[in-house]
């Protein structure tokens, strides 16, 4: 039981996790599932709807073509709307009850991309688990697909890797990112995959080194580190200090070609204060608080690498297991989404960092910038 939900919500589901990599890249986004679920995926998961719509369906999955197997009328379905929206590609994906009638989204997909003339994804989500899978298998088959080798490098050129709201909330952020590696001597190639197009994302074998600023762009900083010899740095440029360590280790892996983690970097002992979120933002975070002389912890009950996390942070996934995990800790602090509140023991102190992710649009507008320098104007704010 420990698996159970009791209290806290979950995290956005793999296939949010989809739309979001994908919405703004201009292809169809057909998820099969039941009429009436599109709201979670193109509006709850999804800040940018309010300002540019995307071509995100929903099948209206019904129960008896679930019983029958029909699978014939979802792709009749996609090819029709294909046909008339004319999508730079088709996404295919599913949700729980496909998953449960065993639906095969690979012959689904060619079957698909036959009659369409349309190049098609079979993406292998089932609602069962987090955006990170979802995101991450999305952003990496956009990676093998539209990504050439490049006739020559550019010079400190980056690509930045696993942009989507989910993680960013604030939509200023992955603006505020790239103004910081221009002013560090960096110039942006791509960015997977928040303002640029699929011709822009094409040209990522180009840079010298790739910037991940969440767990959804680590599998395409592999498969580009592996294709291409393009390292990549695992951080997210807050705090003055740390976003200077973090600019460092782009040049250095740029040299050298090894990649890095600055965001498990921990300074100090004895952590009074835990982070609670995505594994490289609340990693980097924490760094940058240790840097600030306040040692810190992280709780990542998302999928990570076990290389962006320090030695005394915790996977802790459940809700139960995140809660018996404070118990030992017993931090003065514990900075992390609003909703985390009713789990916290009973003398923390709660400093709110609201995660997309985790609350939706909840809190959307008390979502902050943290990058470079305005992390320390926040904090100084919320620890007033």
């Amino acid at each position: 039981m420990r698996q159970v939900t009791r209290i806290i919500p979950c995290y956005a589901a793999d296939t949010s996790g989809v739309c979001s990599a994908l919405y703004e890249l201009g292809g169809m986004i057909a998820v099969h599932d039941a009429s009436g679920v599109n709201s979670t995926y193109a509006t709850h998961d999804e800040p940018r709807w309010e300002q540019n719509h995307a071509m995100i369906y929903v099948s209206g999955l019904t129960e008896l073509d679930a019983i029958l197997g029909n699978d014939e009328k979802y792709i009749a379905d996609v090819v029709s709307a294909a046909a008339d929206q004319n999508p730079a590609f088709l996404a295919v994906c599913g949700s729980p009850m496909p998953m449960m009638i065993g639906v095969d989204f690979d012959a689904v997909a060619a079957e698909i991309e036959q009659r369409s003339g349309i190049r098609t994804f079979a993406l292998h989500t089932n609602g069962m688990h987090s955006y990170i899978e979802g995101a991450a298998e999305a952003l990496l088959a956009i990676a093998e697909e539209y990504v050439q080798p490049a006739s020559q490098k550019i010079r400190n050129g980056v690509n930045i890797l696993g942009a989507t709201p989910l993680d960013s909330g604030n939509m200023q952020q992955i603006q505020s990112i790239r103004a910081w590696l221009a002013e560090n001597g960096f110039s942006v190639v791509s960015c997977f995959a928040m303002g640029d197009d699929l011709q822009t994302l094409g040209r990522a074998a180009e840079a010298a080194v790739s910037l991940v600023i969440s767990q959804t762009g680590l599998a395409a900083a592999q498969y580009f580190s592996q294709r291409f010899g393009i390292p990549y740095v695992c951080g997210v440029p807050v705090g003055l200090q740390f976003s200077a360590q973090l600019a460092d280790a782009l040049r250095c892996a740029a040299d050298t070609g090894e990649s890095a983690y600055p965001c498990a970097f921990r300074s100090g002992s004895g952590a009074k204060t835990v982070l609670i979120g995505e594994s490289i933002s609340a990693g980097s975070l924490a760094a940058a608080l240790g840097m600030d002389g306040t040692p810190a912890s992280v709780i990542c009950p998302l999928p990570h690498d076990e290389k962006s996390l320090g030695a005394a942070d915790s996977g802790a996934a459940s809700e139960q297991d995140i809660a018996d995990v404070l118990a030992q800790m017993q931090p003065e602090t514990v900075i992390a989404d609003p909703l985390y509140r009713f789990i916290l023991p009973e003398n923390a102190r709660l400093i709110e960092l609201p995660h997309y992710a985790f609350s939706g649009r909840c809190f959307e507008t008390k979502m902050p910038d943290l990058t470079a320098g305005r992390f320390g104007t926040w904090l100084r704010e919320v620890q007033a």
